[in-house]
């Protein structure tokens, strides 16, 4: 699951070392090893992993935790968590993060979701004239849900939500249909995709079947955020 769901940054070089092949092709081992040197990722599994005593990092119930919310993450204290985090990345942060401060940790969560809204800056970049390029990476860079209506040989139409900027609040749109290929260099994560199906997304490529109670997680978990970062950007 995690080399499904990391793949498609990786493939495009937003995140983490050259490891495409390694995550799409690799042994188990491989992308274990892969896994570790992913700056963003791999922190919050190791967290996750301390706080829960769940021994492995890249145990599937801390990876589903870290990609879609929900699950063994949401029982941990948010402080907690955040102070234990913050031990890990704050050393390597420099100005770019000068905003990994204290009161970030009312937004604090065990997932991907806080990362791409909290941790990382470019929420801090909305209002500012230029909003287009932010609000875009916010959008591909979040694991999106949406479900399949349609596949015409390997394309598939699918009915999501997009996140949205109205100069003061982020949200989702009202669903809106988009087209995707199953199939990109080569590698799918779902290739027997069909119409029915609930997909997650990430960076415009398919990560795999959400089941409901996964569907649910990453709802809630995306929602929280959502309100969250929104009282931050408030007060700007």
């Amino acid at each position: 699951m995690f080399a499904r769901y990391a793949y498609a940054p990786n493939a495009l070089g937003y995140c983490g070392p050259p490891l495409g092949a390694t995550l799409r092709d690799g042994s188990v081992a491989e992308v274990r090893r892969a896994a570790t040197r992913f700056s963003g990722a791999w922190p919050y599994l190791r967290v996750l992993s301390e706080l829960t005593g769940i021994a492995d990092p890249l145990d599937y119930r801390l990876v589903e935790s870290y990609w879609l919310g929900g699950g063994v993450a949401a029982e941990l204290d948010p402080q907690e968590f955040f102070d234990a985090l913050l031990a890990i990345i704050g050393p390597q942060a420099g100005h770019y993060w000068s905003h990994l401060t204290a009161d970030l940790a009312c937004e604090a969560a065990g997932n991907h979701c806080f990362h791409v809204f909290g941790v990382y800056p470019w929420t801090r970049f909305l209002g500012r004239g230029i909003d287009e390029q932010p609000l875009s990476v916010l959008d591909n860079c979040r694991i999106t849900s949406g479900t399949v209506v349609s596949r015409a040989a390997d394309r598939v139409e699918v009915v999501c939500r997009n996140l949205t900027w109205d100069g003061r609040a982020l949200a989702l749109s009202q669903p809106s249909a988009r087209v995707l290929d199953v199939w990109v260099d080569g590698y799918s994560a779902v290739p027997d995709v069909a119409a029915g199906d609930v997909v997650a997304m990430h960076w415009g490529r398919l990560c795999g079947r959400l089941s409901p109670a996964q569907l649910c997680a990453l709802t809630d978990s995306t929602a929280r955020q959502l309100l969250v970062t929104g009282h931050r950007l408030a007060r700007v």
